[in-house]
């Protein structure tokens, strides 16, 4: 056993291709084929400790697992099992996690899976519970999950910093979010962030992403710390922190402007896949940097423009959509993905992304003509509403306005515009927002003196985390209603729900009447988290 786990320390440290090479010499070496023909031969007479690690360390060396050594190993574990102590079963967790399921080992998953269950309570160290919570994984039964976490909840005190960071990815390896364990090793990670590697920075975010665990604290720390040593990061490793905060939704502003001023001095470390990463960031998370964003938007589109003869149809589009959402056209871009050619490849039948394919080209159409400095705000718009598809978490809203208004006639809902945009509810006002007026009285002619407000209620999901700043889409649709003449007004649907009926009238009162409610309308709700 000390001979194969000294081998085990030893090849784990080295390189891949080390490994490769070492492998091949260990594999070959007579004394290796008669300590593994000693290993079988005395596995049953072997302390608990020694069987565990020997087969720990076999499987590890890369030793097949339908070998006679490694299924005798597994059998005689098997008829150990309650014979070991707790952190033998904590190395044999890790061991089992490695293998593939047949038969053996199956059977030792399921027995060991008991054997946990029962010793739970006895466990006070959080290295031992954090690696059992890992290897038992998201398969593991929720009531061994919730042992888990009371377990590693007694012992919260006394987390450590290394152990906070393991536990924070054991519950992702375990898909369970315990928000107390959470916050918990949150805290601790924010007090000692200069102390985690980069690798372990990822991976907490994307633990985060697969917990659906949102904690604005965590983040602002995380991309705090990333923005204050920025020049001690490869740009290539700042990429990789915007996009694990683009899937979350967090737009670290800070970090995000120190970024943009690094593409526009020496854009030429941007390869395809990079910019096609960049490109998506700013678009979701709607960044413009201050003072540079003509510079950044011809850096970007130079870039684009350079990569024109090898990339793809499909990566075209995206770049293409995200710097329309951002309300830049690139135009030789743009021709190149209007040829019909192009087009008619991007929406090929059996294609399972046809659907958001169309999408995204019927909003860079829409951006083309909308965003384009020689469209002009029309003197009529177009409108059709849909009264008996009102969604159920409209009704409130709905019976709200017919309160403060008087009337259902006082204003549309469910409207459809050109351009395939819907907006809630639309009321009309005249040219000094004192009086609401009629829909009929106005819809039949186009009218210079007439305010038309747009009302959106939408999902926090639509905000930056954190914020009530709107990431790129409906950044772009508020862009687009203001051009066909809308004054926008975003409202957080959840928070809107929650309040009395009183109060949802005198907030949509405040909305329509106030005289802020227009320049700044994305501000139009209360909370920021």
């Amino acid at each position: 056993t000390n001979c194969l786990t000294t081998v085990w320390r030893l090849f784990k440290n080295l390189s891949e291709d080390q490994q490769r090479y070492e492998k091949q010499l260990i594999f070959e070496h007579p004394a290796f084929i008669k300590l593994c023909q000693q290993l079988l031969r005395d596995s049953r007479r072997m302390t608990r400790g020694d069987l565990v690690f020997s087969l720990h360390a076999v499987v590890n060396l890369g030793v097949p697992q339908n070998t006679l050594l490694v299924q005798t190993l597994v059998r005689v574990c098997q008829e150990k099992l309650n014979q070991l102590d707790n952190r033998c079963i904590s190395v044999l967790a890790t061991t089992l996690a490695g293998l593939d399921k047949d038969k053996n080992v199956s059977a030792l998953q399921a027995g060991l899976q008991l054997l946990v269950e029962q010793r739970i309570p006895s466990i006070r160290d959080i290295f031992i519970l954090q690696n059992l919570m890992k290897c038992m994984g998201k398969d593991a039964p929720v009531f061994l999950k919730k042992k888990l976490e009371m377990a590693v909840l007694k012992e919260i005190d006394h987390l450590t910093f290394p152990n906070a960071l393991r536990v924070f990815l054991a519950l992702a390896a375990m898909n369970y979010c315990s928000i107390p364990i959470l916050n918990a090793c949150s805290k601790k990670i924010q007090e000692n962030v200069h102390d985690a590697p980069f690798r372990q920075l990822i991976l907490i975010l994307e633990a985060c992403y697969t917990l659906q665990y949102r904690n604005v604290r965590l983040f602002s720390a995380l991309a705090d710390y990333v923005n204050s040593t920025a020049c001690l990061w490869d740009k290539r490793q700042i990429i990789l922190f915007l996009s694990a905060f683009e899937t979350l939704g967090f737009q670290p502003s800070e970090l995000m402007g120190i970024f943009a001023e690094k593409v526009t001095e020496d854009p030429e470390f941007l390869n395809l896949k990079n910019l096609l990463i960049v490109l998506q960031v700013y678009a979701r998370l709607n960044y413009v940097p201050r003072g540079q964003k003509h510079l950044f938007f011809e850096t970007l589109h130079s870039c684009l423009n350079k990569y024109l003869p090898q990339i793809s149809n499909t990566e075209l589009l995206k770049a293409v959509y995200s710097l329309c959402i951002l309300g830049y056209l690139p135009h030789r871009a743009l021709d190149e993905l209007l040829q019909k050619d192009s087009r008619d490849e991007l929406l090929l039948s059996g294609d399972l992304y046809k659907e958001k394919k169309e999408m995204m080209l019927r909003c860079v159409k829409a951006c083309m003509e909308l965003d384009s400095p020689s469209f002009t705000k029309p003197a009529f718009v177009p409108t059709e509403n849909s009264p008996s598809l009102v969604s159920l978490n409209l009704r409130k809203a709905r019976e709200a306005l017919i309160e403060l208004l008087g009337d259902e006639n006082m204003f549309q809902q469910n409207v459809q515009l050109p351009y395939k945009y819907h907006i809630d509810f639309e009321i009309r006002m005249d040219s000094h927002r004192k009086k609401v007026l009629p829909i009929a009285a106005t819809d039949d002619h186009a009218d210079s003196g007439v305010q038309r407000l747009a009302f959106l209620f939408v999902p926090l999901s639509a905000f930056c985390v954190g914020t009530m700043h709107p990431q790129g889409k409906l950044a772009m649709k508020k862009r687009h209603l203001n051009k066909l003449g809308y004054h926008v007004i975003l409202i957080l649907n959840k928070k809107f729900q929650e309040m009395t009926n009183e109060d949802a009238v005198e907030f949509l009162k405040e909305k329509i009447y106030s005289e802020n409610a227009f320049p700044s309308s994305e501000v139009a709700v209360q909370d920021n988290n």
